[in-house]
């Protein structure tokens, strides 16, 4: 079936004046869940079906990602960290979360906990992003603009719809150890030059997300809630695999929180270990008694 006759999950949310694409699904404790840069909600599938029984699951797609509208401003860290307060908000949930932030997203997660420290409960990090000393070369306003020039470049020669989907599925090999069918939405989504533009946006401003996070471990405490960094582990021996399991390692020491390994797992944990990311949400706050329950 083509994804264009596929009924529209979720409903729509306006956030700050945009229309955010957000699916929320089973009962108890509630959980966010935010992929990495140029993701979408479907990515989510099956850790979201594994964790319903026992949590509220809110998945959500960023401004101009999955079937959300685009935002009139580039991304920032703690523009995004509220952006998950205020999407809460609209969808009338005032109690505090667990934020799973997933690659890039680990960010937008650690920032939600400094800067709403009432409204988190917990922290889970999915082979999240990590640069110990970023140093963006460029003003900010010049890169994003000049990564605008680039969006709309690509879209005027039709780039999107002729190789957004292909491209999303080289990432998604690229980045899993098994192989996984590809998404009835994937072709809907990433032929648009709006998805397109939202990609190479996140991209551009990644650095200075980084920087921005350093500087907010400055100003603003971690609250204490439990926090846990799940890194990916392919099964490799290599210098890069292994040194990246240690700066993991040393993330999860720095957030005073439990670190774990998933494997066998690309950097798209949620694809190939799913149970291990939701065995790490409820390890956060629960004994064990439903974590026992997952296949």
């Amino acid at each position: 079936m083509s994804s264009h006759r596929l009924p529209t999950p979720g409903r729509f949310v306006r956030v700050d004046g945009v229309p955010l694409h957000v699916v929320t699904e089973g009962t108890g404790p509630l959980c966010v869940l935010s992929g990495g840069l140029g993701m979408a909600w479907f990515d989510w599938d099956a850790v979201a079906a594994l964790l319903a029984p026992y949590r509220t699951v809110v998945r959500f797609d960023r401004p101009g990602l999955g079937l959300s509208a685009p935002a009139p401003a580039p991304p920032a860290l703690a523009a995004e960290a509220d952006r998950i307060a205020r999407l809460l908000d609209g969808l009338g949930h005032d109690g505090p979360a667990t934020v799973v932030g997933h690659s890039l997203a680990g960010f937008h997660a650690e920032a939600f906990a400094r800067l709403h420290p009432d409204r988190c409960d917990g922290v889970v990090l999915v082979d999240g992003s990590i640069e110990e000393d970023p140093r963006p070369r460029l003003p900010r306003a010049v890169r994003t603009a000049w990564a605008g020039g680039v969006a709309g470049a690509l879209s005027a020669a039709g780039l999107p719809r002729a190789l957004g989907p292909v491209a999303r599925r080289l990432v998604g090999r690229a980045s899993t150890v098994g192989s996984h069918p590809p998404h009835p939405w994937e072709r809907a989504g990433y032929r648009t030059s709006r998805v397109a533009r939202a990609c190479v946006l996140e991209n551009a401003t990644y650095p200075y997300q980084a920087a921005d996070l350093v500087a907010l471990r400055r100003d603003r405490p971690m609250p204490s809630v439990p926090v846990t960094v799940l890194a990916a582990y392919d099964g490799s021996e290599t210098a890069g695999r292994l040194r990246w399991l240690e700066r993991q390692r040393a993330l999860a020491a720095e957030l005073g929180g439990r670190f774990a390994v998933a494997a066998p797992a690309g950097h798209l944990v949620m694809a190939d270990v799913p149970e291990s990311v939701a065995r790490a949400v409820l390890d956060l706050t629960d004994t064990g008694r439903d974590v026992t329950r997952l296949p």
